[in-house]
């Protein structure tokens, strides 16, 4: 089987994989475990004493505004973390020309790491590469994800006592009461602490084929590990005494509960395929590079996106000496409505340090297109008994841009492969992040 025919078929497996689903999976147990404090098996559900038909479950979402929108946003802002862990370019190493039978070469340099050059293998050529990425998430949007403080609040109760059904109204002729504090008890909220440490590490295959001097094509297939833990503290902060809300028993209120969770998922992650054009020139040139990806990994176990996306870039690159710039800008698409739209852009340069060694630095950008479906909920106001409002956490409502530095090293053995290097750093505080993303890895290109 020739490898071109053998990298299609990897691509149309990606097509044609689905994500195996889960029950819960650990997206659904950062609900279910993390916010879980009483004993109705629900997050935010008190004590079953105190009668889950009336003040056990009024903290539940989605009847209590904004409680769903909250656990929401948490679990999918990890999720669009998990995405946008970085995969490297499909181009590296000396590229080539094939004139008159011979390869003549195109650049000089082994290339960059994560930005994208014009220059394509050469009909025939072909490059095999293999490399392990982690990453241990620190914060979301620059608050640490070892101190989340969020704020529940009571739903709207008929002025009969009895909560309000779910997308229906009070039964006559009890209505709704125009906002929070009557009862009394609905002043009453939930201050919960919680601290996450989640832990990535993706090794990614990738093969890319020269179908000529100028295309492309290659698949990318990674295999995810993810380990998550997490804790939090919930204290139930009474409007006055007594008050109908508490963990334990009547006869032993108790108003301040633990939850945690420990997990761990592997399995294939969302699988990559490429082809790029060069539209012309080698020292100086322009080209044109299509990047889709298949939701073939978990969402539910945060080892995919479970969307379709497709990258594209347009490129250009020169090459002055041992020294090769290169700009690229695009457009990220993804599908359905829990990830938002993106545009692209990368510069950087590749710098030949020695004949064996090559310097890789770029600067990364992904800046929201569209409206971020990750929203949080809206502050709350209390009407009686005075005027007031609670801030339902301490993560800032603005987009997620993210603004990364790339730092890199490609050597070159004695044996023709080539050792890869690098890391990325955050430099803003845009989405879910950690401190540092490394890679290391290994290609050969024949």
């Amino acid at each position: 089987m020739s490898l071109s025919r053998a990298a299609w078929m990897l691509v149309l497996a990606g097509v044609a994989a689905s994500p195996v689903a889960a029950q819960s999976g650990l997206r659904g147990r950062i609900e279910t475990d993390l916010f879980r404090f009483g004993d109705c098996q629900q997050a935010l559900c008190l004590s079953a004493s105190v009668s889950p038909q009336e003040h056990g479950s009024h903290y539940i979402g989605p009847a209590v505004s904004g409680t769903k929108n909250l656990l929401d946003f948490l679990s999918g802002a990890i999720a669009v973390g998990v995405s946008n862990v970085p995969l490297s370019t499909g181009t590296s190493g000396i590229t080539f020309n094939i004139i008159g039978g011979a390869p003549v070469p195109t650049s000089s340099s082994a290339g960059p790491i994560f930005g994208e050059r014009v220059q394509t293998l050469g009909r025939g050529r072909v490059l095999i590469g293999a490399t392990v990425t982690g990453v241990q998430f620190t914060s979301v949007r620059g608050v640490p994800l070892d101190n989340l403080a969020f704020t529940f609040t009571h739903q709207n109760i008929c002025r009969n006592g009895t909560a309000a059904p779910v997308n229906a109204p009070c039964p006559a002729p009890f209505p709704l009461d125009s906002g929070l504090g009557s009862p009394t008890f609905e002043n009453d909220v939930i201050e919960v602490n919680t601290t996450i440490d989640l832990k990535l590490q993706v090794a990614a295959l990738n093969l890319t084929y020269g179908l000529s001097n100028r295309i492309d094509v290659g698949v990318a297939v990674p295999f995810v590990r993810a380990d998550l833990t997490g804790g939090s503290i919930a204290r139930i902060v009474p409007f006055a005494q007594p008050s109908p809300h508490f963990f334990g028993t009547s006869s032993n209120p108790v108003f301040t509960a633990g939850a945690g969770l420990s997990g761990t998922s592997t399995g294939i992650g969302d699988i990559a395929a490429r082809v790029k054009i060069n539209l012309g020139g080698s020292d100086r040139g322009i080209g044109l590079l299509t990047e889709a990806r298949f939701p073939t990994g978990d969402e539910n176990e945060f080892l995919g996106s479970g969307e379709y996306a497709l990258r594209f870039l347009g490129v250009a690159s020169a090459r002055y000496g041992n020294f090769s710039p290169h700009l690229n800008a695009g457009y990220l698409w993804r599908s359905g409505e829990s990830l938002t739209d993106a545009v692209l852009t990368t510069a950087g340069f590749d710098q030949l340090l020695a004949p064996w060694a090559t310097l890789a630095v770029d600067l990364i950008g992904q800046w929201q297109a569209n409206k971020n479906p990750l929203t949080l909920p809206p502050t709350v106001h209390f009407s009686l008994p005075n005027q007031r409002t609670a801030n339902p956490t301490n993560i800032p409502a603005r987009p997620d841009n993210i603004l990364d530095g790339s730092l890199g090293f490609k050597f070159l053995t004695h044996g023709g492969i080539t050792l890869i290097t690098n890391a990325v750093i955050p430099l803003n505080n845009g989405g879910m992040r950690g401190n540092l993303v490394w890679t290391a890895g290994a290609e050969y290109n024949f």
